[in-house]
């Protein structure tokens, strides 16, 4: 009866009538099951269901519907993360596997070979990292002190290897799929500023140095620039002065160490000596004095840095061994053995054994006109021979007492066209000045360096008179 009042209240023509009562009795059953299929759906949250169980859960209603229903977004999102993976996806890549970290602190002496075996890693990994690529060699030059990062996966196998070479630099070794490495070097940028000191001289170069701020580093550095000119070890009186404009490094704004001294200006004795670095078009970099000439002789002063002088150079000597006149011809360094010694100049070992009272000696031709001589060595650098070419700074060997020796030290002997000479007053030869070319442009970059020293030079002298 309420069906017949309903027709008669719709404005349907009377042969449709049949036809909505079948319509409207497949849209119950769509809802019906539609409610089915959300509650399917929405129990997914609930009971961790994969969406396989929940595939077997929702029938397919899409057959006879003109458009595809269309699920709220928040379901959508659930289904987009939850998707089950390809077969070709299946297996993961070495770079997504977890990785276990460990460090290896690195011992003195020990080598990569030795670490991979004590962390029982494969030679085979070794040998792959090591010939990657031209950076992968670099791992072979691991130092003490420092850390090996290991990182393994979950089959146990090398995943990663990482090694801080420095503040700025770290090496990384990374397996690919193919079971081989990648490896690479990361620099982070290093930002430069310029700092200065002015420095009198009370107790020595290193405690004033190191009094006014300077690292370890720059006070070598400064000694190395003016160590053609200065004996560290004779020449520094009370009351010198140096002034340095130098490189301080940051990453990230924050102090990592220094690098090069930019300029410098050195008063030994009242004698002032002033020298700038400057790097030419072709990479070469030097020191050289406001005229442009190198501040590089062809000899340095003193073949050990800072050493005690025991005896000097003396014809009329009384030999300490011996105990009667025989002539010093040349100067002995008191250090302790094992202090490396450097050669003096460039040029090529002509004689390098024991000779009589001078025990191990190493003998070194500069040239036509020149020749250095160092006596009574512990042991000689390894890997030199006679007929080595040698560099000036080159380690040659290491002090010691051997043959009359009263105690550990270094004979040190300069010779002009065999004649002997003074080593700490002899005049040596200059190196070639900075070429014409790069003149102009040496002198553009050395003036605000020089004002920049002088203004030190004045603060400095200011501070006195107040």
């Amino acid at each position: 009866m309420q069906y017949q009042n309903d027709l008669l209240q719709s404005s349907i023509p009377p042969k449709q009538k049949k036809s909505n009562y079948v319509n409207h009795l497949i849209l119950g059953l769509v809802c019906a099951i539609l409610a089915t299929a959300s509650y399917a759906f929405f129990s997914v949250k609930s009971t961790s269901s994969t969406l396989d169980e929940i595939a077997l859960t929702i029938p397919d209603i899409t057959t006879n519907i003109e458009q595809p229903i269309k699920l709220p977004d928040t379901n959508n999102t659930l289904l987009e993360t939850s998707t089950t993976p390809s077969k070709a996806s299946h297996k993961p890549s070495m770079q997504s596997l977890s990785t276990v970290w460990q460090e290896h602190k690195i011992k003195p002496g020990e080598s990569l070979s030795a670490i991979f075996s004590k962390n029982k890693l494969s030679k085979s990994d070794l040998h792959k990292i090591v010939h990657a690529n031209n950076i992968g060699s670099q791992f072979a030059t691991i130092r003490a002190g420092k850390s090996l990062m290991i990182g393994l996966n979950i089959a146990g196998e090398l995943s990663h290897l990482t090694y801080k070479k420095s503040p700025y630099e770290e090496l990384k070794a990374t397996r690919l799929e193919d079971g081989n490495f990648n490896v690479e070097l990361s620099l982070k940028k290093i930002e430069r500023r310029i700092s200065s000191a002015s420095v009198t001289i009370h107790s020595s170069l290193f405690v004033d140095g190191i009094s006014a701020g300077l690292s370890n580093q720059t006070i070598m550095q400064l000694a190395d620039i003016f160590a053609w000119d200065i004996d560290f070890a004779l020449d520094i009186r009370e009351n010198d002065q140096f002034f340095v404009l130098y490189e301080s490094l940051y990453i990230n704004d924050k102090p990592i160490g220094t690098g090069n001294i930019l300029a410098a200006k050195f008063i030994n004795q009242g004698h002032p000596t002033t020298a700038i670095r400057f790097k030419d078009p072709t990479g070469k970099t030097s020191y050289y004095t406001p005229k442009g000439n190198s501040m590089r002789k062809a000899f340095i002063r003193t073949p050990i840095p800072f050493a005690r002088i025991s005896s000097r150079f003396n014809l009329k000597r009384k030999h300490p061994v011996l105990n009667r006149i025989r002539a010093h011809k040349g100067v002995d360094y008191a250090a302790r053995t094992g202090t490396p010694i450097k050669a003096t100049g460039d040029g090529k070992i002509t004689f390098r054994g024991k000779q009589r009272g001078y025990g191990n000696v190493v003998i070194i031709q500069h040239g036509q006109q020149y020749s250095t001589l160092y006596a009574h060595m512990s042991k000689f650098r390894k890997g030199q021979r006679r007929g080595s070419h040698i560099n000036q700074g080159d380690i040659i060997g290491y002090v010691g007492q051997t043959g009359l020796a009263s105690g550990p030290h270094l004979h040190y002997e300069f010779r002009i066209n065999g004649k002997h000479r003074n080593p700490l007053t002899v005049s040596f030869p200059n190196s070639n000045p900075i070429q014409k070319k790069y003149k102009t442009a040496f002198l553009a970059q050395a003036k605000p360096l020089l004002n920049q020293l002088e203004s030190l030079n004045k603060t400095q002298l200011a501070q006195k008179i107040q």
